[in-house]
């Protein structure tokens, strides 16, 4: 297939391209190639270069910086999609969009799964939803790819930031009060991967198996590494942020293997896999 990418030289980006290089033809475009908040551009281009499918990876994915920039965070994670649906559209071509756990609100006692109700709370949550409803009114044929957590090689993440203040801190606090799944953008990349060579469209939830803490993963990427740190518990509330995260951001993987795709290793699994690459 001929694979237009957005945001190539971005974590997941740098992925996608790691594990679709070999079997298809890629389309690499970064913000200084493609604005996918300038409308005509970006349906122009797609028409011109006719894509059997857009994977969007690109956004504005700093979450505290988004309540700072509205402006800008629903200009790229709300506008942008809206655009490339568009370009998708006149071309009939689909389009994978990179979504969030963000888009819910925090508050439940299980799992969240693809259709339940929605309310994000912070700017970044708000505009990666609008980015949602976007292309679910533009387009029939569409992936979106709910993830949570994201680390990888290639930008900065958490495992990375706790290995560095390591270096530097005996102790280090982190929050204990929010739950989620670490997920490698690598084992993302390859479901996504997967999902292209399929019909099934939606809205799917895809996140390495298993959740924690942050204070739980911190514990555990010291433990990998050989690092020896003392690791503080602190609340949400003690960890004073511009944005509001959720609490609880487990994402069941439901119609993911509804669709007969084998559940994503567990995030201990690879996190020990990252760590003895980076290191």
């Amino acid at each position: 297939m001929k694979i237009l990418i957005t945001g190539s030289n971005g974590m997941l980006g740098h992925d996608l391209i790691r594990v679709l290089e070999d079997n298809h033809e890629l389309i690499l475009t970064t913000s200084s190639s493609l604005d996918i908040t300038d409308k005509e551009h970006t349906i122009d281009f797609i028409k011109e270069n006719k894509p059997d499918i857009v994977i969007n990876s690109a956004a504005y994915t700093n979450v505290d910086g988004c309540e700072e920039n509205t402006d800008l965070a629903f200009a790229v994670n709300g506008e942008g999609p809206r655009n490339l649906a568009l370009g998708c559209k006149e071309v009939d071509c689909p389009l994978v969009h990179v979504s969030t756990d963000y888009v819910f609100n925090g508050k439940n006692t299980r799992p969240w799964v693809e259709d339940d109700e929605i309310g994000p709370i912070s700017v970044y949550g708000k505009s990666k939803l609008e980015g949602e409803v976007a292309i679910q009114e533009i387009l029939d044929k569409f992936f979106i790819v709910r993830t949570a957590w994201l680390y990888g090689v290639n930008g900065g993440n958490f495992p990375k930031t706790m290995l560095e203040l390591a270096k530097s801190h005996p102790e280090i606090t982190v929050v204990t009060d929010e739950v989620g799944c670490p997920t490698y953008t690598l084992d993302l990349a390859k479901a996504i991967g997967q999902l292209i060579d399929t019909d099934y469209y939606g809205i799917y939830h895809i996140t390495n198996s298993d959740s924690c803490s942050w204070f739980d993963f911190a514990k555990y990427i010291f433990e990998v590494a050989g690092v020896d740190v003392m690791v503080t518990p602190v609340t949400a509330s003690e960890f004073a942020r511009p944005a509001p995260r959720p609490s609880y951001s487990v994402l069941e993987n439901k119609k993911w293997i509804e669709n007969g795709f084998e559940p994503l290793r567990s995030y201990k699994e690879a996190i020990v896999e990252y760590i003895n690459l980076i290191k």
